[in-house]
């Protein structure tokens, strides 16, 4: 892979420095209740489901969280979503505070949403959408979003509109035998993408001229089995231009246990990512608590071969998978009060912010709290409140009808009436604010726009892009 000569002048310059490791600085407990600016006023319209992803965009220094399917399961009808937000940002310290939404984004196909439901055909993927992540292109200022049901990538414009979707490699569409089945299941499903377990994370390279999506897990044949997933999961480089891929590159997981796989996958430059990988422990809903392992890691893909035609193996080593470097973040390592001090579930939104006073950076971690909603078999949906303190708040929690404080029940049997008290809250959402050096982002580069666009984009934001700057203090 050729790099550009700024890249490698930067690691030169820091390749005898001694890397501090990244600083926890403090956290966020978002409302679980919050709604977001689409005018719904309900769980199923309306209220956000926090951060699948989160995308810093450098360009006009806006921070996007994007929402999941929704809290159906993909059982209920759900207009998929994506939140531009603002905060405040302690430029000394890299505090963060004072969450808001200025902006919801609906996606669209025509006249038409891109839906949380399930395919409604199983050979047919129609509009139905489960996005995971998400990234800004420089070149054109168009939002990429991945998906779990295709797996799929569709590139949108500013105001949420379908602009085309790139073509999925065909190893990944998920088949019984030769037939392309986006609802089956394994063991009858034989290849392609697991079942909710598709492209996960998304980042773009800083000219935006290839997209990185990677899969939470490998796919069937890599390695899947009725006992356990593959330790290996693939990063498929598109080429943003064509729509193509040019490209998979394999990557380890730590292992394949308690639902083990990766979250979201964040650009240092053209070679360099960080990687969020996790298992699936912690405070949520249904999840057991005890062992939460949540880390970032960095990778290289220099040495990295092309996978496309190659089976990956269930375990082991594999010469040319991509370069993991040692844990960079343990996000399970610093806690909130607000949680009882202990780990959320689903860390899924990862990515690196404004660079601060002393030329460090921020990066902002943020969790999925599934809208705290749970359902039963006939579809019924409850709200899932938790008293925090409680050795386990999951098994301890609170069900009651949507919106409602009243005929609420114990999670642990599913009857025995509860009262909903002061200390029983929802899931929040949850940001994390760390303070990177600058040496552990060496190498560092971000989107920036080819002359031309950059020249388009400044002519078209005029004073408006300052006005919708996110707050900083001093």
């Amino acid at each position: 892979m050729k790099l550009k000569p700024s890249i490698v002048l930067l690691s030169m310059l820091f390749a005898g420095s001694i890397q501090a490791a990244p600083t926890f600085v403090n956290g966020l407990t978002l409302d679980g209740s919050m709604l977001d600016l689409s005018g719904g006023t309900t769980v199923n319209n309306g209220r956000v489901g926090y951060f699948s992803d989160i995308y810093y965009d450098t360009n006009r220094n806006e921070w996007w969280g994007l929402s999941d399917r929704g809290p159906g399961g993909g059982t209920l009808s759900y207009d998929t979503r994506v939140q531009r937000f603002t905060l405040d940002i302690n430029q000394a310290t890299g505090a963060i505070s004072n969450f808001n939404i200025v902006q919801t984004v609906t996606f669209k196909n025509g006249n038409a949403t891109l839906n949380g439901l399930a395919p409604s055909s199983s050979g047919v993927l129609g509009n139905s959408m489960d996005p995971e992540g998400f990234v800004v292109n420089p070149k054109t200022g168009n939002f990429l979003v991945s998906d779990e049901y295709g797996p799929s990538l569709r590139e949108f414009d500013r105001n949420g509109n379908l602009l085309r979707t790139y073509t999925t490699p065909a190893n990944l569409l998920p088949k019984v035998g030769t037939t392309v089945d986006y609802n089956s299941t394994p063991p009858a499903l034989t290849s392609g993408r697991e079942p909710n377990r598709g492209l996960e994370g998304l980042a773009i390279s800083p000219d935006g001229k290839y997209a990185y999506a990677m899969l939470q897990n490998g796919t069937i044949q890599d390695g899947w089995s009725s006992s356990s997933r593959g330790e290996y999961s693939r990063i498929v480089k598109f080429d943003t231009t064509s729509g193509e891929a040019v490209g998979q590159y394999a990557y380890k997981l730590d292992n394949a246990k308690q639902g083990r796989g990766i979250s979201a996958i964040v650009t240092i430059n053209d070679h360099e990512f960080y990687v969020l990988e996790r298992n699936n422990r912690g405070i949520g809903v249904g999840a057991d608590l005890a062992t939460a392992d949540k880390n970032v890691y960095k990778i290289d893909l220099s040495g990295a071969v092309d996978v496309t035609n190659t089976s990956l193996p269930a375990t082991g080593s594999f010469a040319g998978a991509v370069n993991k470097s040692a844990k960079i973040i343990d996000l399970d390592a610093n806690t909130l009060a607000a949680l009882g001090n202990k780990s959320p579930e689903k860390w899924e939104g990862l990515a690196i912010g404004p660079k601060l006073q002393d030329g460090s950076f921020l990066v902002l971690a943020g969790t999925d709290n599934d809208y705290s909603v749970t359902q039963n078999g006939t579809g019924t949906q409850f709200d899932v409140y938790f008293r925090f303190s409680d050795v386990d708040p999951y098994k301890s929690s609170i069900q009651c009808p949507l919106g409602a404080n009243s005929g609420c029940f114990l999670t642990s049997d599913g009857v025995t009436a509860a009262s909903l008290t002061a200390d029983y809250k929802l899931l929040p959402g949850v940001l994390h604010a760390y303070k990177v050096s600058a040496s552990d982002l060496a190498g560092y580069t971000a989107p920036v726009p080819e002359p031309e666009s950059w020249a388009m984009l400044m002519a078209g934001l005029g004073l408006i892009g300052f006005a919708a700057r996110p707050r900083q203090t001093k």
